[in-house]
């Protein structure tokens, strides 16, 4: 009978383990569906974005013969003087039949509006041109440059595209003259914001970003690191420093356009700074990083063993000297893993911005921490919400630059904490 009871009892148990071991088999499958689901929708969203985005690295430019007349050009007064003619003048020349107003308005539109101040550029650059006639190749409107990357389709009716037949026959032609040809667009990296999609850049937000994040980087490594000494090692543990910790803890979870409301009304309606430059900017998104620092930057701090500081203090060192020289070294690589970090959060901020005026339509590239500029997210913000096909693809392109600074902020703090990372 006992032995009847004690095989009884093993089967339970043998049963039992069974249905542990295959719920713990349904648990890793759901843990890996989990998995690749994420990294599936990643790779979707990667793969949407370069799709869209990769044609703006490329602009299309005609090759154009323009005769530089002493009738148009007076040396005295080549900033005023009739370039955008010569650009047409110019077209003119290339296809004479052209006779109506209204195609000849076409005709002129396959240039960009930008040629005529690229044409101006280099003749005051070098006014011995004048006389001549010079090659000079301009970049195309936004409308060819979409139909030569096929974003325009060919073979639909007229109506519904903005190419018209007559348009593609010229363009057809310059294709074969070899007048007509996709190039690395540079514009796109050497060139700030315009109303012209084949002529907006992002290099004046991204001067603005790289301002705005330097403020950041100068205020909120110091005070961040300097408030987590504090807390964790000298602040002395009450009521008071339990306040100071749940609030710190809390702003962690505040919703950033928060601290853009904070920005607005203390750094410019109180203190009267400007609106839209990097110097806000910066104050602002320090505001948002520095919860962030502070707690990445108390959890190395914890992670130093408590040896290393009985053993500084048993040879004589104070506790100002075992911080400085022994515990603050070994926690220095997790601070700057959580700054970094820090750093490429406020890099991908766009909603505390918005609210101190870092939106404005800024076409200079900033040359300071206080001239008005605008930052790459919000420069993405603003080129969504055109309705020009040209800009779909800068957005995208945009965004892909944007990423690749994100991951290389990550791949940095990823290397420092492998780097200088200390196990006992």
């Amino acid at each position: 009978m006992q032995k009847n009871n004690s095989v009884i009892g093993q089967e339970r148990i043998q049963k039992k383990l069974k249905q542990r071991y295959r719920a713990e088999k349904r648990f890793r499958r759901l843990g890996l569906f989990a998995v690749i689901t994420a990294l599936s929708f990643l790779a979707i969203l990667l793969i949407s974005i370069s799709s869209k985005g990769y044609t703006a690295f490329q602009q299309t430019y005609i090759k154009l013969e323009i005769p530089l007349s002493h009738e148009i050009l007076d040396v005295k007064n080549l900033a005023n003087a009739d370039y955008p003619g010569l650009v047409k003048a110019s077209l003119r020349q290339m296809f004479p039949d052209v006779k109506g107003r209204r195609d000849k308005r076409k005709l002129y539109g396959l240039v960009s509006t930008g040629a005529a101040f690229e044409l101006q550029d280099r003749i005051i650059e070098d006014p011995t041109l004048i006389g001549e006639k010079i090659s000079m190749w301009v970049p195309a409107s936004s409308d060819v440059d979409m139909f030569m990357k096929g974003q325009i389709p060919k073979n639909v009716s007229e109506n519904e595209r903005r190419i018209k037949d007559n348009e593609i026959e010229w363009i057809d032609w310059l294709q074969q003259e070899e007048r007509i040809e996709k190039r690395f667009n540079t514009v796109f990296f050497t060139a700030g914001d315009s109303r012209d999609p084949e002529l907006s850049g992002i290099r004046g937000a991204l001067s603005g970003s790289i301002f705005t994040l330097f403020i950041t980087l100068l205020l909120s490594f110091p005070i961040g690191a300097a408030t987590a000494v504090y807390l964790e090692e000298f602040a002395p543990k009450n009521k008071w420093t339990d306040l100071i910790e749940v609030n710190i803890n809390n702003l962690a979870a505040v919703p950033s356009i928060v601290f853009g409301l904070l920005g607005l009304a203390v750094f410019i309606n109180f203190f009267g700074l400007p609106r839209s430059v990097p110097l806000v900017g910066g104050l602002v998104l320090t505001l948002m990083t520095l919860p962030t620092i502070i707690i990445a930057g108390r959890a190395a701090l914890k992670a130093v063993p408590p040896s290393i500081r009985e053993a500084a203090l048993g040879v004589g060192a104070s506790p100002m000297q075992t911080v400085l020289h022994h515990v603050l070294p070994l926690a220095m690589p997790g601070m700057l893993t959580g700054t970094i970090i820090g750093m490429a959060q406020a890099l991908g901020e766009t909603a505390p911005l918005l609210m101190i005026g870092m939106v404005a339509f800024i076409v200079d590239v900033p040359g300071s921490f206080t001239d008005p500029s605008t930052v790459l997210p919000v420069q993405i913000f603003l080129w969504a919400d055109s309705p020009e096909r040209g800009f779909m693809e800068r957005t995208s392109a945009a965004i892909m630059v944007l990423l690749v600074f994100l991951i290389t902020m990550n791949a940095v703090a990823i290397f420092l904490r492998k780097r200088f990372e200390r196990r006992w």
